[in-house]
């Protein structure tokens, strides 16, 4: 289910406490470490007063970041839209495209349309002081930035598949749904690739990697899979019964839900596990530009990504992170199985229409209701 939720936070929620006045006092001058003259970044953006952020990360899962945020720069107002992955681009185009007001930052898990995007000149290029923090590949003509480093997952229902049952590698699903197709029929769940964007990077991202990703697409047409726009669906569905596996789900939102509920089990699969990194671009058209600097600086810097390891629990992209979901812990789960998708233009090449449409047909015609 598409939603928008637009919070703006106030700073009476965090003013009076200790952080708050702490940071109040450093106001307006340059974090430890950057450049001096970053604080004409600061200034800018206390006299801007304000923020526009498109992102499809649940605004739950953001509040935190907001709120330590406003502890640094408590002037600025931040207005965060949440949005489903493929909304955040149709959006942004559409606004822009009839001149009118649109993001000024943009932050989405579909990795490839935000590449499109900053591809397509939309990017305003700006060297962030926390670049050397995160790895090469994460960076794309200083405006692209990857800030997280999140698994594609198998999910399963834990009280109806038996621990025996449960595949540990993508052929291991392939051949456990084709094997017990009276269990598994109206039973398996991924992402409907026409309407969801990160569910399309990673289907198309699995063929590059997967020799026998066709085999496994027409085991999924054997099953009937059910399509999803929604995580959250999926997950929901999943633990009821209704549903029994999840395919390539996002695995940052599958491991807070497995934690809480007895339901769900996870697997990042052996033979390889992709892993997404939400793209953050500044817009060239903002009308809050340096607002939008800050923002993404502490997205980048060490304690930003502490917010997102520990209380976003998005998997934090830096290597000098320590929390409950960061890249450091999952290399050491995965190890050489891990498959970062780079930040780069080679994610753009399902989204030239042709391809995107010859994909689109074979997929429907071997993964599609039998």
């Amino acid at each position: 289910m598409l939603r928008r939720k637009i919070i703006t936070t106030a700073i009476a929620a965090i003013a009076g406490t200790a952080l708050s006045a702490s940071f109040s006092l450093s106001y307006a001058q340059a974090p430890a470490g950057y450049p001096a003259d970053y604080s004409k970044i600061v200034d800018a953006a206390k006299k801007e007063g304000k923020l526009v952020i498109y992102s499809a990360t649940d605004t739950k899962a953001v509040e935190p970041m907001i709120k330590d945020f406003k502890t640094m720069y408590p002037d600025v107002q931040v207005e965060y839209n949440d949005m489903n992955s493929t909304e955040v681009y149709n959006r942004y185009i559409s606004e822009t495209a009839a001149g009118g007001n649109s993001a000024d930052l943009m932050w989405s898990s579909a990795m490839d349309l935000q590449t499109k995007l900053v591809s397509d000149g939309y990017g305003l290029q700006y060297q962030s002081p926390e670049t050397s923090g995160i790895p090469q590949w994460a960076v794309w003509n200083q405006s692209a930035y990857g800030t997280t480093f999140e698994p594609a997952v198998f999910v399963y229902n834990k009280r109806l598949v038996a621990e025996n049952e449960v595949p540990k590698t993508h052929a291991e699903f392939a051949k456990l749904i084709t094997t017990k197709l009276d269990k598994f029929k109206n039973k398996v769940t991924s992402y409907d690739i026409e309407k969801s964007g990160v569910g399309f990077m990673f289907i198309t991202q699995d063929s590059r990697e997967n020799k026998e990703f066709w085999d496994l697409a027409k085991a999924f047409g054997a099953v009937s899979l059910r399509v999803q726009s929604s995580t959250g669906t999926m997950l929901e569905r999943i633990s009821s019964g209704e549903n029994l596996l999840g395919y390539n789900i996002l695995g940052s939102y599958a491991l807070v839900r497995a934690a809480k509920d007895p339901s769900i089990g996870v697997v990042l699969p052996k033979d390889y596990t992709l892993v997404l990194s939400r793209v953050m671009f500044i817009s060239k058209g903002a009308k809050h530009p340096n607002s939008a600097k800050l923002w993404l600086d502490y997205t980048l810097s060490k304690r930003g990504q502490t917010m997102i390891a520990n209380e976003a629990k998005l998997y934090a992209i830096r290597a000098d992170v320590k929390g409950e979901t960061t890249s450091s812990d999952l290399a050491k789960q995965i190890g050489t199985g891990l498959k970062p998708l780079p930040v780069n233009p080679m994610l753009l090449q399902y989204l030239d229409q042709g391809k995107r449409l010859a994909f689109l047909k074979q997929w429907k015609e071997t993964a599609g209701k039998k």
